[in-house]
């Protein structure tokens, strides 16, 4: 129904409306707002909405929907002064897209979209965000989370385990990996959370706040640059927060080179972290940098992410090769399988084991192809576990976070007895 026609038939103010090229092509956006509003809602196309936003009438809409697809990406000019529109004229914005890029996405979140989902719509996302549009704005959303039960932290040491993820070539999905077990790890325990942090240390191209949707701060920079004066309060301060959960130090604004920080840096930065968080894990960029023997040896869990390819297997002897000379703990590794062969695909199995023989190494973790939800996981800037619930891969990452936190659990309940 359109606005007008739905002013002509129902007395009542119009409480919301879409806004979409067609917004037939949202069909399940349609049933959402049916359910949550009834006949209270309107649709418009981009071009009435620009002007309907700055009608008196306007001043009633509790929100505005704005539904995008990639086909919209040739307009987004168009769009993004819709969206400064709306918030001009005081209007909350809920942006839906479907199969937009990242930097689209980012480009119109930062012009003043008050929430973000992704289409097809996950039962019960558009009712979350309506819901938190009408509830009052929180004083401070990112320090509140941030500091809620971490106030004893700096008396307390947590003693938090260190889960890094070092990606044997580009592509692997060590990001993925690291994003997605982080998130996992958050939400292992329903009774009694665990803290959980994430650190990008690829200072370069570092995509974890791509993941997760989050800024990319000045702060970062600030404290990366000086660590020899970071206490606690200044690692919470440069922390990004996800759905009040986890707690992410995204990688810096810009490209910075690698030795901006050294071993005396990496070593500060894990102890203020492992001190607040039950759970570190760590993205390393791929290239090998004079920390990153720091990350290793203070790791707990050392994953090693690779595919069943050339580039893989001659990067992997290359790594081993190096940490053997430096006399460092190879055997720490811990090699991740990803996009393995099927339980059917016998000959794919029969190649990852002349694999590992040639290599002579141990593949610990086979890990399926998700396939395309995974990427559209990332370009909504939100985990598998919010996406794809019952993607195979979502299952096998959940399934070591849980393995990783009872391991740590029972190590914990045997020392506790000693």
């Amino acid at each position: 129904m359109t606005v007008s026609t739905a002013m002509q038939t129902d007395p009542a103010p119009i409480q919301a409306c879409t806004v979409a090229r067609d917004v037939q092509k949202f069909d399940l956006l349609i049933e959402d707002m049916e359910t949550e509003l009834g006949e209270s809602w309107g649709d418009l196309t981009f071009e009435d909405a620009r002007v309907f936003f700055t009608q008196p009438d306007a001043k009633y809409l509790e929100f505005v929907a704005i539904a995008i697809d990639d086909q919209d990406e040739v307009n987004l000019a168009a769009i993004a002064d819709l969206i400064e529109t709306a918030n001009s004229n005081g209007l909350k914005v809920i942006l839906i897209a479907e199969n937009v890029s990242p930097i689209a996405l980012h480009q119109l979140l930062k012009l003043g979209a008050r929430e973000f989902a992704p289409y097809p719509l996950p039962e019960g996302t558009l009712h979350d965000a309506i819901e938190r549009l009408r509830s009052p704005e929180p004083t401070n959303e990112l320090t509140a989370p941030l500091h809620a039960g971490l106030a004893h932290a700096g008396g307390a040491n947590r003693n938090g385990v260190i889960v890094t993820v070092h990606g044997l070539a580009g592509g692997v999905g060590a990001t993925t990996l690291a994003v997605n077990m982080a998130w996992e790890l958050a939400n292992v325990e329903k009774k009694k959370p665990t803290k959980v942090c994430i650190l990008d240390l690829d200072l370069q191209f570092g995509s974890v706040a791509t993941y997760l949707d989050l800024p990319r701060r000045e702060a970062v920079y600030e404290l990366l640059s000086d660590t020899s004066v970071m206490d606690t309060d200044a690692f919470l301060q440069a922390l990004d927060c996800f759905n009040e959960k986890l707690h992410v130090l995204t990688a810096p604004s810009d490209i910075l080179p690698l030795d901006l920080i050294g071993p005396e840096d990496i070593q500060r930065l894990l102890e203020v972290a492992t001190a607040n968080f039950d759970y570190v894990v760590v993205d390393m960029p791929t290239t090998v940098v004079q920390w990153t023997e720091s990350v290793l040896a203070d790791s707990h869990v050392y994953l090693a992410p690779l595919e069943l390819d050339m580039r893989s297997a001659q990067n992997t002897l290359r790594m081993v090769r190096a940490l053997k000379s430096e006399d460092l703990p190879y055997e720490k590794l811990r090699y991740v399988l990803n996009r393995a062969p099927k339980f059917t695909d016998l000959n794919g199995k029969s190649r990852v084991k002349r694999m590992a023989e040639s290599l002579d190494v141990v593949i610990d973790l086979m890990m399926p192809d998700g396939g395309k939800p995974v990427v559209q996981s990332g370009d909504h800037g939100l985990p598998l576990a919010e996406t794809a619930a019952k993607n195979p891969l979502r299952k096998e990452i959940q399934k070591l976070a849980q393995s990783i936190h009872k391991h740590n659990t029972e190590q914990a309940d045997v020392e506790a007895g000693a």
